[in-house]
């Protein structure tokens, strides 16, 4: 496989050769905003643990509460491309403690609404299966209908970043 498509390991080589010509054509970022025209606005943490609580609390709610979520300039992409579900336990006095905790990476801040969702959803899914297997993915579909199809357009995205830059334009300063 071409190394400019490591986001895309173990797709087939007709799907990545439609993706590589896209490349080669420069339309990869003409696609995706066609697919994707507007960035989310969730860009504080805050913001952020707010939009993955929503929804946590429609589909897991008997599962643990998040102590913490929010964006994290330490998150490699190539490894955790899709953000990180920490799981801490800490004794306090004669008790353990549990906290989870989500950091997704600050390349997401300025992306569709639907990556940061079809990522909140993986992290969110692992509060009830640790491992990636066919029914922690059962679960993520049943969150998010689309979320296939949403993982494979944020590996495009995260190509496109890599190779081009970003997809849209910086927000523009608050006031």
């Amino acid at each position: 496989m071409h190394s400019k498509l490591k986001y895309l390991a173990g797709y087939s080589p007709q799907l990545t050769g439609q993706v590589e010509q896209l490349i080669a054509e420069e339309r990869l970022g003409t696609v995706l905003r066609e697919k994707y025209p507007t960035p989310h606005t969730i860009r504080t943490d805050k913001a952020l643990y707010d939009f993955t609580v929503g929804y946590k609390n429609e589909f897991l709610r008997n599962t643990p509460p998040l102590s913490k979520v929010g964006y994290d300039g330490k998150i490699e992409l190539l490894h955790h491309a899709l953000g990180v579900h920490y799981f801490v336990s800490r004794v306090q006095g004669a008790k353990l403690k549990a906290k989870h905790e989500i950091k997704i990476a600050p390349a997401f801040k300025v992306a569709p609404r639907e990556f940061l969702q079809m990522i909140v959803v993986h992290e969110l899914a692992h509060l009830k299966e640790k491992e990636h297997n066919k029914a922690f993915y059962q679960l993520c579909e049943h969150m998010e209908p689309a979320y296939g199809q949403l993982e494979f357009d944020t590996r495009l995205f995260l190509t496109h970043l890599e190779l081009f830059g970003p997809l849209y334009p910086a927000p523009a300063p608050r006031p």
